[in-house]
């Protein structure tokens, strides 16, 4: 399974506002934005000349690290956009949303991304009764996930519905016995990813 290996906190950096890559951690002073909030390397608080291009291109990969995906995926995830119905940008954000890994972290069982796909890559969660180990997985309404019976990450899952505070309202939680539900597919109003969608369309509208 392909992944981003680079330093999240660098991602961060880079990015100017906290991804939450690092869960619990990101909640902390020890938090890189907090305390080193310029951009990585030699010349990070240096004046960058803004452009039309480097807004356009700052906001993909912003959404491509929050997301945790490599190039060609998101690019892919584009093009599929880019072939169904309605708007493009909201297309794009609703089949991330929907990914698995994501949806696991919005509803807490996960406190980042990369935990919550090593969490679905070692078998640890059902989907409707059936084991699934593809980060990628697209979920649908009326899905139910939950733990696989008897899972060594019990502790690590519970663990993790202590950073979350609010679940969006297009999923719901049962945080006791570990279950969550997908009750409709996300609205644009309620997908909370700090990117401006329209940027990323316009880039790879050139």
């Amino acid at each position: 399974m392909a992944r981003d290996t680079s330093p999240q906190c660098k991602q961060c950096r880079r990015e100017g506002q906290k991804l939450f890559l690092k869960g619990a951690r990101c909640l902390t002073e020890k938090c890189a934005i907090e305390r080193r909030s310029y951009p990585p390397g030699e010349h990070g608080r240096g004046r960058i000349k803004q452009s039309e291009y480097l807004l356009q291109l700052r906001e993909k990969q912003k959404a491509r690290r929050y997301y945790g995906l490599l190039e060609k995926q998101f690019r892919g995830y584009y093009q599929k956009a880019s072939g169904q119905p309605g708007v493009t940008g909201e297309n794009l954000l609703r089949l991330l949303e929907r990914r698995l890994d994501n949806v696991l972290v919005r509803l807490g069982f996960a406190a980042s991304r990369r935990q919550a796909r090593q969490l679905v890559g070692h078998g640890h969660w059902l989907v409707n009764g059936r084991r699934v180990d593809i980060p990628s997985y697209q979920v649908r309404s009326d899905d139910v996930i939950t733990i696989r019976p008897n899972s060594a990450a019990g502790d690590v899952v519970r663990s993790a519905t202590e950073l979350t505070a609010v679940v969006p309202p297009w999923l719901q939680a049962d945080h006791e016995a570990l279950t969550g539900k997908i009750l409709k597919l996300p609205e644009r109003a309620e997908i909370d990813t700090p990117v401006q969608e329209s940027l990323i369309v316009e880039l790879y509208s050139k």
